[in-house]
């Protein structure tokens, strides 16, 4: 069988309008993501044991479940139990921010943790307190000891969101599936939107790259 992507060009605004989509559900999950994330990660370290057991067994709960399957509790279970409706990119940026976040915890909790304890010490001897001492000295340095593992999870986020597809979000593999209905050609639309999120991941990742040479550089400055 020959290639023919005339229906990818034909229906290219089924694409558009599903890599928007992606994009845009990917930098909102990933933004909210992040500070839930971190503030999972300052609770997990804190000294109240109720705290530090709240934030385990989030984090337990979302990583020890598939996505897919909070992705439907979200969307087709919260609604039955609660009698509430929420659209499918309302149910995708709940359910992929709550995930994401038990992720990032993790990775900050770990970054947090390899702050040298003399950044610790030197703060309570000048009588910084704890909120300070976190916001404006260890986190900055937690994350630029973890910056590839933020990127790794954003890509991940990115992918993710092909799962959308499942509650009937335009995105991506949606779009793809409504070119093989209206022309019936199947590798072509795939291929299509293959390429593009390799696309999307390359570009991320020379963003990534980017950055941590710019933060390498503004340490050696300093």
């Amino acid at each position: 069988m020959n290639l023919d992507f005339s229906c990818v060009v034909k229906y290219w605004p089924f694409l558009y309008h599903g890599a928007l989509l992606t994009l845009k559900m990917t930098a909102i999950c990933a933004v909210l993501g992040f500070m839930l994330g971190v503030l999972l990660a300052l609770l997990k370290l804190s000294k109240w044991k109720p705290l530090i057991w709240f934030g385990r067994f989030y984090t337990s709960v979302f990583r020890g479940t598939p996505l897919l399957v909070q992705l439907c509790i979200v969307h087709f279970g919260l609604p039955h139990l609660l009698g509430v409706t929420f659209t499918t990119e309302q149910s995708g940026i709940l359910t992929f921010t709550l995930n994401s976040a038990a992720y990032i915890s993790e990775i900050f909790r770990g970054g947090i943790q390899a702050v040298d304890k003399g950044q610790y010490e030197a703060a309570k001897s000048l009588g910084i307190g704890y909120g300070d001492m976190m916001k404006d000295i260890i986190v900055p340095q937690a994350v630029k000891h973890i910056l590839p593992s933020l990127v790794n999870e954003a890509i991940a986020l990115l992918k993710e969101t092909s799962i959308l597809s499942y509650i009937g979000a335009m995105e991506l593999i949606k779009a793809a599936d409504q070119i093989t209905v209206l022309s019936y050609r199947f590798f072509e639309p795939y291929l299509t939107i293959a390429l593009i999120y390799y696309v999307f991941v390359m570009l991320l990742s020379m963003v990534a790259n980017r950055l941590e040479r710019w933060v390498n550089r503004s340490d050696q400055v300093s």
